[in-house]
């Protein structure tokens, strides 16, 4: 069964978690998934924006499977092949061509933040689900890459605090502290997320990807450059 889907209304593209039975983690297969997704945005014509959810009331992402890490060979596996594939996503995502908006509407744990924190904006569910980087707690460090997409967050104290703590910050708090722009209701937030990313989608897109990945400065080029 697929772990992504990938729908289109009007404008936008939403791409949709739904493997909710692992909690939508994070594996070869997902990773695959996501960029041949990223592939058919990329590929159509048009100013268009990018919607990223799960459709599972509980994860967005519990970020990368360490069962299935621990089945490829366990840490080597990690450090050297799974993690540079993971970089080379948000790498992708943070600069693509296009808007993006990712819809938490559930926990965003490791890489499930990471994806969210490498978009250009985040909304959230108000009464459920953190955000996440347990990096910390877990014996892991962050790659560059990961620290550059922590460090898309606004607020310096907020990004120590979340990586060095593996402090949980639900919607409310994240609203609060600038980390999404809005934190909605259950029943509002695919509505309210899908209105926002539509009014992205009207934006020039070859001028909105050319101010974005200026904006992301010379650290990420350096990380492409690696």
């Amino acid at each position: 069964m697929p772990q992504l889907r990938l729908d289109r209304t009007g404008d936008v593209f939403v791409l949709t978690f739904q493997n909710a039975d692992a909690s939508n983690m994070l594996d070869d297969s997902t990773l695959d998934e996501f960029n041949a997704h990223l592939d058919t945005v990329e590929a159509a014509s048009g100013n268009v924006a990018l919607l990223i959810t799960a459709d599972d009331e509980k994860f967005f992402s519990n970020g990368i499977n360490l069962d299935y890490i621990q089945s490829q060979g366990g840490m080597p596996f990690l450090l050297n092949t799974f993690v540079p594939r993971l970089d080379q996503l948000l790498q992708r995502l943070a600069r693509f061509g296009c808007p993006t908006l990712a819809a938490i509407n559930g926990h965003a744990f490791g890489g499930g933040a990471l994806i969210a924190s490498a978009c250009d904006f985040r909304t959230m569910r108000a009464d459920r689900g953190f955000l996440c980087f347990p990096e910390v707690d877990l014996g892991l460090a962050l790659s560059p890459t990961m620290v550059a997409c922590v460090n898309n967050l606004p607020g310096e104290a907020v990004r120590r605090r979340l990586a060095l703590t593996g402090a949980r910050i639900g919607g409310e708090e994240a609203a609060r502290l600038g980390l999404v722009e809005a934190a909605h209701a259950p029943d509002a937030l695919q509505p309210a997320s899908l209105a926002m990313a539509a009014e992205l989608a009207k934006k020039n897109r070859r001028a909105y990807a050319t101010i974005k990945r200026s904006l992301l400065g010379p650290r990420w080029d350096a990380l492409l450059a690696d």
